[in-house]
This record gives structure tokens, sequence and C-alpha cells, in this order.
């Protein structure tokens, strides 16, 4: 017998319906694989304002879900022995601080579970810098300690791209973009899915669009408020071809569920292994947790490049259980695992809602019918 049966994907696709009716988005895709299998894959509304129809091949930015991407990268590469958890980052970029700072101390480890003491940075609101590689790593080997490395859990917005980033292609010496194709989306069959835009590639990613608090309205318009503000670079072609591993993966929702089943299924799916069991159980460890993140000032509960479940501002269902791991993406995108009941799921919209509250609880409401129904 299936674990979803097709009442219950009616059900579920009659929600997600729902949420185009009543204006939390223009247009939007769920995708989820349970046992390894693609039990859902929907999409509907438009691209953006005056768009054409949603598919399941239209791209989205999916902001920080790009994390997890990135950070697979260079968990496969401790797969291979390039590198360990407890490497210094000098060890590998010898540029990156000075012998005999507290800098030179933080860890890959500490990058990986945002608590490397680097949160906080001056170009994190300068869009015209990230744009530049360069200039970025060069503000990274000057930049001071925001906390002392591995005091304190602060989720690193930006920093942890370009510092995962970096430490990827020093490593293996190709760029994140290049080296995230090669060893995580080919592998696995992500063909819609990239760090960025390539030259090759047309600028075909929907329009995003802020909405204000609260907003309700079945017709949403073009969207207001800080959300719009915040989203607005990213509609940018400029960012579209940049290369920021925190924040501008282009892809869908079904090659990022077809991700979290890889992981869910202790890294292996459909007979391409993309991590070791060993490797998925060490990135899947908690490593940290506290009351008041240092950024965000809420829960958190981190392991090496996802969230934990457990929480109460976790969006991967109300039912989600603390061994599901995940990532959230500006109130618009999430991805989650969860390794028990082999589910991986993927919803992705181009309406950036209030992350803290509309977000969730757009996403928790089919992650709840997803859970409740598979059997």
């Amino acid at each position: 017998m299936p674990r979803l049966a097709d009442t219950d994907r009616e059900r579920i696709a009659a929600r997600f319906d729902r949420h185009l009716e009543v204006g939390l988005h223009h247009g939007a895709q769920l995708a989820v694989y349970v046992d390894g299998e693609r039990v859902l894959n929907l999409a509907g509304g438009v691209t953006g304002p005056g768009g054409e129809a949603e598919t399941p091949e239209t791209r989205h930015i999916v902001f920080s879900c790009t994390k997890p991407y990135a950070a697979v990268t260079l968990h496969s590469l401790v797969d291979d022995g390039e590198l360990a958890y407890d490497d210094r980052v000098v060890d590998h970029w010898p540029e990156f601080a000075d012998e005999g700072t507290a800098k030179a101390e933080i860890t890959v480890r500490q990058v990986l579970s945002h608590t490397a003491g680097l949160n906080q940075s001056e170009i994190d609101d300068q869009p015209d810098v990230w744009t530049d590689w360069e200039a970025v790593v060069d503000h990274l080997e000057g930049m001071e300690l925001n906390d002392e490395p591995g005091e304190v859990p602060a989720y690193h917005a930006l920093t942890f791209g370009w510092l995962v980033g970096e430490l990827v292609g020093r490593v293996s010496g190709t760029p994140i973009e290049q080296a995230a194709r090669e060893r995580v989306f080919e592998p696995l069959g992500m063909d819609d899915t990239g760090i960025g835009l390539r030259e090759d590639e047309d600028d075909d990613v929907a329009t995003l669009v802020g909405f204000e608090p609260f907003d309700r309205c079945r017709d949403p318009g073009e969207g207001l408020g800080a959300n719009a503000e915040v989203a607005a670079p990213f509609n940018d072609e400029a960012l579209h071809r940049a290369v920021i591993p925190a924040s501008n993966g282009i892809g869908t929702a079904a090659d990022m569920a077809r991700f979290y089943a890889c992981l869910a299924n202790g890294g292996e799916l459909e007979g391409t292994r993309l991590l070791s069991e060993a490797t998925v159980d060490a990135m899947t460890t908690l490593q940290a947790e506290t009351d008041a993140d240092g950024t965000l000032g809420r829960e958190a509960r981190f392991c090496l490049g996802f969230w934990k479940g457990g929480t109460t501002v976790a969006p991967y269902g109300s039912l989600s259980p603390p061994h599901t791991f995940g990532h959230a993406g500006l109130g618009s995108s999430v991805g989650w695992a969860d390794p028990e009941e082999n589910v991986g799921f993927a919803y992705v919209t181009n309406g950036v809602r209030d992350g803290s509250y509309e977000h969730v609880a757009r996403v928790n409401a089919l992650a709840d019918a997803v859970r409740l129904a598979i059997r």
C-alpha cells in the first residue's frame, strides 16, 4: 500500500491551492519524496505580478536554502579526506587570520555550526559588493570577531556562504558554484538548480515580491513593506549571476526535495551515493542550541550546515520532531528531511512573508498535512 493515498494527495493539493487563492504569494511549488519516491510535485499561480503560469520547472531564488547545498559540497570533501571538521580554517586558508589570534583558532566545525563569531559584517547591507568574490574574501580576511569562536551560536546569514565557499575553493581547487554542480547537483540529477546563474543560462527566475505583515488581500499587487526592500536586490540579474553561497541559490522545489530525500535516506538515492552514512550522521548531529540566537534573537538548534527541528519556530511542521533537519530561506522557501520517516520535503514561493510567523504558518500547514497523511 502506498504511504500517501490519492485522497491525501488531493487534500494536500487543495491546501496548496488555497494559499494561492487568498493571496499569500503569486506562485509556488511543493514537492515531496517518501521512501525515495517522488509522491508530490505541485506548481500553481504565476511567476510574478502579471507573469506567466508557474510550472514545476520554474526557477526561484531560494535564499538561505542555498546554505545546505554549499555545506554538502564541503561535506563531500570531508568524505574524500581532503579536510576534517576540527581543522582550523587557516590550515587551508592561511590569509584568513594571523597566527596567534583568536580568529586563527576558528574551525571548520564552528563555521558550519554558526559559532565562528563572524556573524555580522559591514558588507551584509552592501549588495554591490556581493558580486565581487575577491572583494568579499578580502573583507573576510580583515574582519574582526563579533564573538569568541565557539562561544555564541549566532546565525551567519551571509558570511556562512562566503566562508564555506572559499574553503571549498581552497581545498578542491574548484570554485564553489562549479564544485556544487559537480559534487551535488549533477550526481543527483538536480538539473534546474545552481548557485547563481552562469553566462550560458537565461535569466528566467521568478519575480520575488515582499508583503506587509498580515496583508491578506486576494489581489496582492506589487507588495509593500520591509520585505520588499530585502527582496528587491534579488530581482536584479547582476545578483542572479553572482555567486552568493548563502543566499542566491536558484532552483525548484522538485530539485530541493530530491536533495533532502537523498539525505533522509542516509546519503543515497536511486543508486547514487552523495555522502557516506557516517558523514550524514556527523553532519546532522546537534552542535549548538540556544533560546536566543545571537543574530536572530530566537530559538535555534544548529548542526553542520542545517537547522534541527524541535523548536517552536522550526518551519518543518508543528509536529516536527527534533531529529528533522533542513533550512528555510527568507520567508519564501523551506526544505527538510525526516530520516525516520524517510521523507524529503520542499516548498518554494515567490512571495516573501514575515518569516517568524506568516511564512512559518503557511509552510507548517503543508508540512503537517504531509506528515498526517503518511501511513
